[in-house]
């Protein structure tokens, strides 16, 4: 609208000719909200509230008395209180454009007595303190001015009589050899590290070489393996089938040695054994039929010697019983021959060696016994009497006891 003005958010605006006053002021102040203003009656003004920058750049000379170069930087504004309002109104309303330097020239002047007492190393050091010092040296002033000050700062201290690049020089001589040392370190350390580099990556090499050998022999003999392994699956499969020959072979000679055996061998064996106990045999059969044909020869000298005897005293005394055994002794010899050649015209083979042949002699002598006995009866009834002349009667007790002893130690002792 026309008449009715309502300021920016960084503007104040200012009324005169209006019967409303704010204070002691003239003029009315309207800030955050609109008013009317009365053509021709009031006039409206707007004064900024916004931040404003003021660079300070003067030459001061310090406590020593050695001049240095200060540039320092300001950061103000108006208040934002009536009254600041006011007082900024009154004085720069119309010179808004030059507030700048304005207060600029103010802090710099207060910055050549700050700085006047100071030394330069104070200076170096202690620039907030020297800004602090500043701000509370113009700050009546800028209250006046109503003007509230953000922020001060030195920015730069320079030295056109060389005291500060001399105050330094030492320092920065430590510093520069403190810098090569530390390069000198930095560039052994870096040496180390790339011959350590190059020493790892030798070591890398040649661990890849090694490795790579290896491969390329083990792929050779991989190669080597499979181009061998033909002819050795082809010799491994006649190995076999040798062995397997072999064991044929073997097993073929074991059944011909076993066949060997059992066909020729163990008859042979067989036929050895029974012709030698045929031999042993016939043997056995010759020496007791030798023995046989001896004992009774034996037996019949031995028979003859007591018939002999038993005749001789029977006769002497006229025994019967002696007479007969005389005729059985004289017997005994046929008997006895009859039986030898009844023994060497058979077939006989003696298992149980002499005293088998014992057994035959014995069965012979008891069968020739057995023949005397029964010779007996017949001489045993003229026993009373005398025994006949021709010796036929039966065999004196002490002849048959003779007989029967001589019998048994022949078989006892053959």
């Amino acid at each position: 609208m026309l008449f009715w003005h309502v300021p920016a958010p960084n503007e104040a605006l200012l009324i005169s000719g209006s019967k409303r006053r704010t204070g002691d002021a003239q003029f009315r102040i309207v800030t955050g909200h609109g008013c009317w203003v009365m053509p021709v009656k009031q006039k409206a003004s707007v004064l900024s509230l916004s931040l404003r920058e003021a660079e300070i750049s003067e030459d001061c000379v310090t406590q020593q008395g050695i001049r240095l170069g200060v540039r320092a930087v300001a950061v103000f504004k108006v208040g934002d209180d009536q009254t600041s309002i006011a007082n900024a109104a009154r004085r720069f309303l119309s010179e808004q454009a030059t507030m700048e330097e304005l207060v600029g020239r103010i802090f710099a002047g207060h910055l050549r007595s700050i700085v006047g007492g100071l030394t330069v190393e104070q200076i170096i050091r202690e620039r907030d303190r020297v800004a602090q010092e500043v701000k509370d040296g113009s700050h009546s002033e800028m209250e006046k001015l109503g003007i509230v000050v953000d922020a001060l700062q030195i920015q730069e201290i320079a030295d056109t009589s060389g005291y500060i690049t001399n105050l330094a020089a030492p320092h920065a001589a430590a510093v520069a050899s403190t810098a090569r040392i530390a390069q000198a370190k930095a560039d052994q350390e870096a040496t180390e590290r790339e011959q350590q580099a190059a020493a790892l990556k030798a070591e890398y090499e040649r661990d890849t070489a090694i490795k790579r050998a290896g491969f390329l022999a083990e792929t050779e003999q991989s190669n080597a393996r499979a181009a061998q392994a033909g002819p050795l699956s082809q010799a491994r499969a006649s190995q076999e089938v040798i062995e397997e020959q072999t064991a044929l072979a073997e097993r073929q000679a074991s059944l011909a040695a076993q066949r060997l055996e059992a066909e020729v061998r163990r008859p042979a064996d067989a036929e050895a054994y029974r012709l030698r106990t045929l031999a042993e045999a016939q043997r056995d059969q010759v020496r007791y039929e030798a023995d046989a044909r001896a004992y009774t020869e034996r037996t019949v000298a031995q028979a003859r010697a007591d018939a002999n005897t038993a005749l001789a005293g029977s006769l002497r005394d006229g025994n019967q019983e002696l007479i007969a055994a005389n005729r059985t002794i004289e017997n005994l010899p046929a008997l006895a021959e009859s039986a030898a050649e009844g023994l060497s015209g058979t077939q006989l083979t003696v298992l149980n060696g002499t005293d088998g042949i014992n057994e035959i002699v014995s069965g012979i002598i008891g069968q020739g016994l057995a023949i005397l006995n029964g010779l007996k009866p017949a001489t045993a009834t003229p026993a009373a009497t005398s025994p006949p002349a021709d010796g036929t009667g039966p065999l004196p007790r002490k002849v048959t006891r003779l007989k029967q002893d001589g019998a048994g130690s022949g078989a006892g002792s053959s």
